[in-house]
């Protein structure tokens, strides 16, 4: 699970700092997610080496325009494409399928283009084979969500060599074994496939928190994730504005990280009145935030951050 930053800024996009939006790139499939997709997110995709038909999801968190005011751009661009797109399924507040709509019709746009809208509730909003997707209610001046998505656990790898010496012959048997199953040879032996695997795979954890102020939903969404990503509009001495605003200060992030017990926090969503130059800086909130959470990085546009499994290095970089 790969994750890129689209948009790091709040409100208003800046110079360096595009406005919300998350990638989430699972493996060994061809399908990008996105979470948030604030104004211009389709132009960030062309500066990356992301597709538009690699979009599969798209999970809202609420209604302001930093959130949505790229979509209808975005959906219009997909579906002038071509025909090849598969349906993209999009989720967040009852409004958000009005506001497509709403959209297509004062826009005339015409798209034969797949699209459902899925209004989210508390608890599951998707589940397939691999992921199952869930969300809590945030504390924002408006209905807002977070997102938690969990890599469903595999069994470990199955021991090949050991199942030939077993004399196993190779073939339908090798797919039960490697779900764990017990069969039985042709010679009456049975076989537990779980003797044959390694230790269970556990699946990573990835959550999405952002508008809000710091709350105890955002904290039970965020249990033991493997990533964190959780929005710190103001520095912690502006936690007057926060409250006001209903945001989060780098502290309250930092508080949430340590009570969710998460592997990884990475901050986004900053205020730009901490652009260089001013008294106070991004460096000043990542700082603060390290002092409660060490393991805290600072979100940029195009930063890329590789969830990795237990027994992996997480990878970070930068891409333009």
């Amino acid at each position: 699970m790969q994750i890129t930053f689209l948009g790091t800024s709040s409100g208003v996009p800046t110079r360096s700092r595009n406005v919300s939006s998350v990638a989430l790139r699972l493996p060994q499939r061809a399908e990008v997610w996105l979470f948030d997709c604030g104004e211009s997110t389709q132009h960030q995709f062309l500066k990356s080496d992301f597709k538009s038909s690699q979009i599969r999801r798209i999970f809202v968190t609420h209604m302001h325009g930093d959130h949505i005011f790229g979509l209808p751009g975005l959906l219009a661009s997909c579906g002038m494409a071509g025909t090849g797109q598969q349906q993209i399924d999009l989720y967040g507040p009852p409004e958000l399928g009005k506001y497509l709509e709403a959209c297509r019709r004062y826009s005339k746009t015409q798209s034969s283009y797949p699209i459902r809208v899925h209004v989210t509730e508390p608890g599951k909003v998707y589940e397939d084979d691999d992921y199952i997707v869930t969300c809590q209610k945030l504390k924002h001046r408006i209905p807002a969500h977070g997102y938690r998505v969990v890599e469903k656990d595999r069994t470990g790898h199955f021991d090949v060599k050991r199942a030939a010496t077993l004399g196993i012959p190779p073939g339908p048997l090798y797919g039960q074994l490697k779900r764990g199953e017990v069969v039985t040879l042709a010679d009456g032996r049975k076989i537990n496939g779980a003797d044959l695997c390694g230790p269970t795979i556990v699946g990573r954890k990835f959550v999405y928190c952002t508008d809000t102020v710091f709350c105890e939903n955002a904290i039970e969404l965020a249990d033991r994730a493997d990533v964190l990503i959780h929005e710190a509009t103001f520095a912690h001495q502006d936690a007057g504005l926060a409250y006001q605003r209903m945001h989060s200060t780098s502290t309250m992030a930092a508080q949430v990280a340590l009570a969710a017990q998460v592997k990884q926090l990475i901050m986004t969503h900053f205020s730009p009145r901490y652009a260089p130059g001013n008294s106070l800086g991004l460096d000043d909130l990542l700082a603060e935030a390290r002092a409660i959470f060490p393991h805290t990085l600072m979100a940029r546009d195009f930063l890329t951050y590789d969830i990795a499994r237990t027994d992996e290095q997480p990878k970070v970089e930068a891409v333009v």
